[in-house]
């Protein structure tokens, strides 16, 4: 990046179509499949203003990721909010009931809940909706992901010309404040999006710290293991406090505080600690972002004090 400095009074035009290469070769697409954006949240913003609209809803689950049905908005789209099901996957069979979409957008593992949605579930829904709805899967945690009840559905972009797959460089690269980010899809919906989209929205800085990510494999390994490491050591804390979570597949858990969360956050906030924002579909959990051990350790520490 710091050598990039001096391209930056340059267009990215060049450095975005390595970018695109190195991304499609990755994936295992062409170079027509791939459509990079300012973090997948661009990506996102482009689906939605392409794929819904008065007479298009969008889906999502409840809750989810808010960026897809806050950009609804502009596209005067209505959004249907179904209930994560019981084990906090989303509930395909009701998602795909609802009539007149065009936009079905699942976040997997799922934001702010850390779950997943079974690979066979995700596969048999993404069979049966229509080919005219648009099944956007949000697949920014998938790195962490330990499951072998989960798969990246990027492989079935060419068997299905209505799915596509938003990633990111925000999470397990640890560029979240670069903002860059894809879409692998068919090239006819790639156009359509690129029609929504602000020209060169992406900048040279993120587009070489991106090239630089990919080239660093021992970057991914090193943080899924740091990560599954430090999340056990909080698991293992909380089981003997006898605190409850949603089994967490993602950098992040959500915790069970069996009170109203809305204090308690303000509260950690004093001790100069902070935690995830209210989420009010799950008005007593708690969101906490896995951090190095001595963070985790400050955590807990003060999770004792309050919850004593």
């Amino acid at each position: 990046m710091t050598a990039a400095f001096g391209l930056s009074w340059r267009y990215p035009d060049e450095n975005q179509d390595e970018l695109v290469d190195a991304l499609a070769k990755l994936n295992g697409v062409a170079k027509a499949n791939i459509l990079s954006g300012a973090g997948s949240g661009e990506i996102l913003k482009v689906a939605v203003a392409a794929f819904t609209g008065t007479d298009k809803k969008l889906v999502v689950g409840d809750p989810t990721f808010e960026a897809a049905a806050g950009h609804a908005k502009a596209s005067h789209a209505d959004v249907m909010k179904v209930k994560l099901n019981a084990a906090y996957g989303h509930d395909l069979p009701k998602m795909a009931d609802i009539p007149g979409v065009g936009l079905h957008y699942i976040c997997n593992p799922n934001n702010p809940t850390a779950s997943i949605t079974p690979k066979a579930e995700l596969r048999a829904f993404i069979a049966k909706v229509p080919k005219e709805t648009i099944v956007l899967v949000d697949e920014a945690y998938h790195h962490f992901v330990e499951s072998a009840d989960y798969e990246s559905v990027i492989p079935l972009v060419k068997e299905y010309p209505n799915l596509m797959v938003a990633r990111t460089f925000s999470k397990i690269y640890g560029m979240a404040g670069l903002r860059c980010g894809y879409c692998v899809a068919q090239p006819d919906k790639i156009e359509l999006m690129r029609a929504q989209q602000s020209w060169d929205s992406v900048s040279i800085m993120a587009i070489v710290a991106a090239r630089a990510s990919l080239d660093d494999n021992g970057q991914v390994e090193n943080g899924r293991k740091n990560n599954s490491e430090v999340r056990k050591y909080v698991c293992d804390e909380l089981d003997k406090m006898k605190f409850t979570y949603i089994p967490s597949h993602a950098n992040f858990m959500m915790i069970d505080m069996r009170r109203e969360v809305k204090p308690i956050i303000a509260a950690f906030k004093d001790k100069k600690v902070q935690v995830g924002r209210l989420f009010p579909p799950l008005p007593t959990h708690l969101r906490v972002t896995i951090g190095t051990k001595p963070q985790m350790e400050r955590f807990l520490a003060v999770f004792k004090e309050l919850m004593a």
